[in-house]
């Protein structure tokens, strides 16, 4: 997996099929959506970064957290996000996780 170089310092919330970033005011600063579709199946439909954090790389390790969470439980997971789709495609490494 990649690594970020120089990130920020963030708490990733994994939240029910959500991983999220707040701001100390409770407001969502990046996050990646994964609702359930079938048993052991979810679809990342959802990414977002605020702009305040864009180009950090935060949306890449949106996706790092999101792989690891999967692969610790078992999940596979559908992409009906386009940035979900460029980013698996640039990490054929990751593609474990994803349903056939």
């Amino acid at each position: 997996m990649m690594c970020l170089k120089g990130s920020v310092n963030m708490e990733f919330i994994h939240e029910n099929n959500q991983i999220v970033v707040y701001s100390p005011d409770k407001k969502i600063l990046a996050e990646v959506d994964f609702p359930l579709e079938a048993d052991g199946m979810v679809n990342v439909n959802h990414t977002f970064v605020d702009d305040s954090l864009r180009g950090q790389g935060v949306a890449g390790k949106l996706m790092e957290e999101l792989v690891a969470a999967l692969r610790k439980t078992g999940t596979k997971a559908r992409l009906s996000c386009s940035y979900a789709v460029s980013w698996f495609g640039k990490h054929p490494e990751c593609g474990d996780v994803l349903h056939e």
